[in-house]
């Protein structure tokens, strides 16, 4: 990756739906070569996917709730199965297993506090092999960007 591809990338960061037309005009290049180095991005996997950022007020999700998770167990089996079953439950946005004190960092989106414990109740405590929880609720966003360039 050079200094175009990068450029590309921040084009694209700032505005997934710019035309061809656009990033090339950005980056100094004609359509074509342009084209041809966002596709061997995208084929290479430095491209993932093309996404939209979502407004989680407007969508009645005004709360993000960080839960630490720590399991009984560390067999692959579990850690497995413990994926599967995050996978399966949309209120969980991200989760990352992490080194620490904890196994887990679930980020979950839900609409206010009774929706968390509605999904304490149906879903997260539902699930085996969860030996601890805690929740925090996050009051304020202080940063959130894209991936530096």
């Amino acid at each position: 990756m050079d200094k175009i591809d990068r450029k590309i990338l921040q084009v694209l960061q700032a505005n997934a739906r710019a035309s061809l037309q656009e990033i090339s005009q950005a980056v100094g290049l004609s359509a074509t070569p342009c084209w041809g180095r966002i596709k061997k991005m995208e084929e290479s996997g430095v491209i993932e996917g093309y996404t939209i950022r979502l407004n989680a007020q407007a969508l009645d999700l005004g709360d993000t709730v960080l839960v630490q998770v720590t399991l009984d167990s560390h067999s692959d089996n579990t850690l497995e199965k413990f994926g599967e079953t995050l996978a399966g439950i949309p209120e969980v946005i991200e989760a990352y297993l992490v080194s620490g004190d904890y196994d887990y960092l679930l980020r979950v989106a839900v609409k206010d506090t009774k929706d968390y414990e509605r999904l304490l109740r149906e879903r997260l405590y539902k699930i085996k092999g969860i030996r601890h929880s805690k929740s925090s609720f996050v009051l304020r966003t202080l940063k959130k960007a894209d991936l530096p360039l």
